[in-house]
Parts: structure tokens; sequence; C-alpha cells
């Protein structure tokens, strides 16, 4: 049985980030598109929106990701021009300042025209739908998430899955080889099983209860399961209150062997894996620590 390794490298463009089992990189969301399901258009403009991000790495996160396309079921497909409109400035502004950029779409021609905004990483929910993806990656060295979906993009569709975990173990091990065959290298591709993607609650579930499986293909994985409908499900929640659940998850994929977190809460998942690493003695506490004094109440001093 091939056994998950406990460092991986993910190389984006040059750049090599080292990962170590139980000490994931946090991917904070920036989404440029109003109708996401969480915080479409919470963050205004392009100002706006490039202080979000660089808000969010300050808190934590490695990479950020861009989405300028909603994967929401109830409303049409935004135009790819739209798209790009709505995603390339932004990618630059942030690549700009020296952030490692994620953009999340399943369309080639946004892709490139991303990847040449300075984009690192291209975060494809779809599966590979459009080959033209996996070879802007291999053309340029950008690194490619590849995820599991039985569903067309913009589709509400629940296959009729025999077994969902073996499915997903099998779609990802067939994509993973074919975005090789394209020209991306290993080191450049992270798996993600597709939270809610084509998949009820329960079926979620399962896929996440049995992600060891998935870790043993030996590429870094990631976890995106960030106030997902899943949780809302479970603790019967709205999106704005499913934080506690979303945490939940993080720490169980995390112990599963997930690489990489994609979250709308970086400073509140950073927090959680501090906190988890220092009572698992996994992080040094210095025995002098103290709580600053304008931290005891609510209420900082000025």
């Amino acid at each position: 049985m091939t056994v998950a390794a406990t460092t991986l490298t993910l190389r984006l463009r040059g750049r090599e980030l080292s990962i170590e089992r139980g000490r994931p990189l946090l991917m904070g969301v920036v989404n440029a598109s109003p109708e996401s399901f969480f915080d479409g258009g919470r963050h205004g403009g392009l100002t706006e929106l490039a202080a979000h991000g660089g808000a969010l790495a300050a808190a934590g996160a490695t990479i950020v990701d861009v989405g300028g396309q909603s994967g929401v079921t109830h409303l049409p497909a935004v135009p790819v021009e739209e798209e790009v409109t709505r995603v390339v400035p932004l990618v630059e502004r942030l690549a700009g300042d020296g952030l490692i950029v994620s953009v999340d779409t399943w369309s080639a021609e946004v892709a490139s025209a991303a990847i040449d905004a300075g984009a690192a990483l291209i975060n494809d929910p779809s599966g590979l739908t459009d080959s033209g993806v996996a070879e802007a990656c291999a053309r340029s060295g950008a690194g490619l998430v590849v995820t599991h979906t039985r569903a067309a993009p913009k589709r509400k569709q629940f296959p009729a899955y025999e077994d969902v975990r073996a499915d997903v173990v099998d779609f990802l091990g067939e994509r993973l080889e074919s975005a090789r065959a394209a020209g991306v290298e290993g080191a450049q591709i992270l798996l993600d099983p597709g939270p809610d993607l084509g998949k009820t609650p329960a079926e979620t579930v399962a896929v996440l209860r049995d992600l060891p499986a998935l870790a043993r293909l030996g590429q870094p994985l990631l976890l995106s399961v960030s106030r997902k409908d899943f949780v809302g499900a479970i603790c019967a929640r709205a999106p704005g209150e499913r934080l506690g659940g979303t945490l939940a998850a993080v720490g169980e994929g995390v112990d599963a062997g997930a690489s990489v977190v994609r979250t709308h809460d970086v400073a509140a998942v950073a927090d959680f894996m501090a906190v988890r690493a220092a009572l698992r003695g996994e992080r040094v506490v210095d025995p002098g620590l103290r709580l600053a004094e304008d931290l005891r109440r609510e209420g900082r001093a000025a």
C-alpha cells in the first residue's frame, strides 16, 4: 500500500512551496463575482477587493484565490468577456503586490488571460471540462487544481454513484494523468475532491471521510469546505453562520491529509490551527507567554 508523503512540494511558476503534513497552507477567497453564495459584492470595487486580498495575505494566506464567476446554479453563466474584466485587473494588482494569486475558473480563455496578468495557479472547479486550461498551465508553469465533479458547470446535477468514494479516486486519478499528458508536471498539480459539486451532503461527508485514499495518489490535496452546503445541512445554518462547522471540517480534513485549505475566513482558520497545534504539542509554547493587557477585554485600548 502506498503511504502519503509527509512533505510535498508545490511548484507555481518557479516558486516552490514545501508543505508538511498537518501544517497546511491557507488559500484566501476573494470573490469578484457579485453572484457568490456567501460574500458576493460585499467587498466593493477593484480597490476594495485588492485591499481585501492584501488583508487575507496579512492574516496568513499564502495564496489568494480570485473568482469572477460563481458556481451557483440558480443564475446563468457570466460571459467570458465579463469574467475576464472582473478578474484580470484584480490579478494584476495582487500579483503586483507580490502575492501568489490563484484564479477560480473553468474557462481556458480566462485562465490564459489570468496567467498573463500574473496568476500562478488555476483552480478549475469543473474537472477539466476545457482541456485548454491544462494546456495554459503547461505552457506557463502555473499550478493547476483538478477537481472531482460529474456535474457540468452551472448545472445542479446529482449523478447516481455506485460508490462515490471510489469514483472520486478513479476520476481524479484519470484527470491527473490527462493533465500530465498535456504537459503539466506533477509538482504543479493539486487535487480537490469537490465537496458539494454533484454530490449530496451525505455523499460529500462520505468522500471527506475517505480523504486518506485520495492522498495516496501522492498529490497535494486542496480542501474546499468553507461554508459549504454540506456544513449548512448538518448544522441547519445559512452561509453566514457556518464558520463553526467549517472549522470542524478543516480539522478533520487536515488530519486526513489536506495540504491547502481554501477559506473565506483566513484569520479564524489560522487561529484554529495555531491553538490546535499548541494543545497537541506540535507548537512550542513559551513559558513566559502572557496575554497583552489590551486583549484582556472587549474594546481594545486606543
